[in-house]
């Protein structure tokens, strides 16, 4: 048996956790640079402020209601997602996490020999987070993966569940109508264009896929859509993912920017900051790595950029890759990769976004490089040293040749609204006052 433990609307209760003034008022949260809704709460969700909504056209309308608004806080969210996934390790020998705000467990034996016995574990966990860490969550149980999250959909909007739903404890007939009534596209995986392919052999519903032959689920879909189908039947056939030993296969470092960049020299700064960000990474994972791309854009809603480069495509999405000499975690070298991009440049574009992307990565103690091959300034252990002092003092404390400019560039991500990183920061601890 397996439990799915979901935090409810998680970015807008990681939020509310050090600011109970926000408890009852509908929040939504902002992507970067404030652009866009990328989470709301519940209440806000019901009064029609949908997801990917660019802020600024309904700003006017969301204020009239009394919406909140604040700045992704990705520093608070990592860490209360850690805090939440700590606690539900307690209950299980083998937790799976699946996303910063979900989570597999398997029940543990005990608990499903006992009658009435996962009713209970699931609500202790469930009351246990809200104790604990100050979020509200909600719990499906089932013997598949599948109809675990099922369970725990029903949990979340069938008021009567309080927020846990057993799956084996609901009658046949009631798991029957529930599924009857539940479009295909309701199950974990199966989106809008799977769906039609689905309702074009007859599969509407849920309970339709649990009744269709899987061997014509899978000629017409996949293997996967069939595992699905065989879950929704209660056969285990989907697995955890494998976390190839919790390494990344790659490395990606990419922002819009808070003001657009139109000069080279600009750019310089954004690659060597970046790169030095990369190299910091690889090392707190101890990997290097052997490919660099590094690539810039505009936006694509900005037709004055195709006017002022003369439409060109060279300039307004350009990209390079550098084969890096030996696996490396160097921000020297990393930053050299980098400035290749900068020949495929031109001034005068309004450049959005910029980013590089490191793969062939490879654990760090694998291999020895030969003397001959190895940068003088890479025996110092510099990105080590970065790292170090950054998680420290911050990641804008030090850097190397133009990342280290001051002042800091007017191109970082805008955040006007954030809160308190009252977990990670001295300096934004939260005060209580009795």
């Amino acid at each position: 048996m397996l439990a799915h433990v979901d935090v409810n609307s998680a970015y807008a209760s990681f939020e509310r956790i050090f600011r109970p003034d926000l408890a009852t008022v509908p929040l939504v949260v902002l992507s970067n640079n404030d652009g866009m809704v990328v989470a709301a709460s519940r209440d806000a969700k019901a009064m029609g402020l949908d997801l990917g909504e660019p802020w600024f056209k309904i700003r006017p309308y969301a204020q009239r209601l009394g919406v909140i608004a604040v700045s992704s806080n990705y520093e608070l969210y990592g860490s209360m997602s850690a805090k939440v996934m700590q606690v539900l390790s307690r209950y299980t020998a083998d937790l799976d996490i699946y996303s910063i705000d979900e989570a597999f467990l398997t029940v543990p034996p005990h608990i499903v020999r006992e009658p009435g016995a996962m009713q209970t574990w699931a609500r202790e966990i469930k009351d246990t987070l809200a104790k604990l860490v100050g979020v509200p969550v909600c719990v499906g149980v089932a013997n598949t993966r599948t109809t675990a999250k099922l369970a725990n959909k029903w949990a979340k909007k069938a008021a009567p569940f309080d927020g846990v739903c057993v799956w084996p404890d609901i009658a046949t007939e009631d798991r029957h109508q529930l599924m009857a009534r539940l479009p295909v596209s309701e199950l974990w995986g199966i989106a809008s264009r799977l769906e039609k392919r689905l309702n074009a052999i007859g599969v509407r519903s849920i309970a339709h896929l649990a009744a269709a032959d899987p061997t014509i689920v899978r000629k017409n879909t996949s293997v996967v859509t069939m595992r699905t189908a065989l879950e929704v039947r209660g056969v285990p056939c989907i697995d955890a993912e494998p976390n190839h030993d919790g390494k990344k296969q790659q490395l990606i470092v990419s922002r819009s920017f808070g003001e657009k960049i139109t000069t080279v020299a600009e750019m310089r700064q954004v690659l060597s900051i970046y790169a030095q960000r990369a190299a910091t990474r690889l090392v707190r994972h101890g990997q290097v790595a052997k490919l660099l791309t590094a690539f810039a854009s505009v936006s694509p809603f900005d037709n004055s950029d195709r006017a002022e480069s003369g439409g060109g495509r060279r300039s307004l999405f350009p990209q390079t890759v550098a084969r890096l000499p030996t696996p490396t975690a160097d921000p020297v070298q990393l930053t050299k990769a980098a400035h290749a991009l900068l020949p495929h440049l031109s001034d005068g574009v309004r450049y959005a976004k910029a980013g590089m992307m490191l793969t062939d990565l490879r654990k760090a103690d694998e291999h020895q490089t030969l003397d001959m091959f190895r940068h003088a300034h890479e025996e110092h252990h510099i990105a080590d040293l970065m790292a170090r002092i950054q998680r420290k003092t911050g990641h804008d404390t030090l850097g190397l040749g133009y990342a280290g400019l001051r002042p800091g560039p007017k191109w970082q991500m805008k955040r006007e609204m954030l809160t308190k990183r009252a977990t990670t920061h001295w300096d934004e601890l939260v005060t209580v006052r009795a």
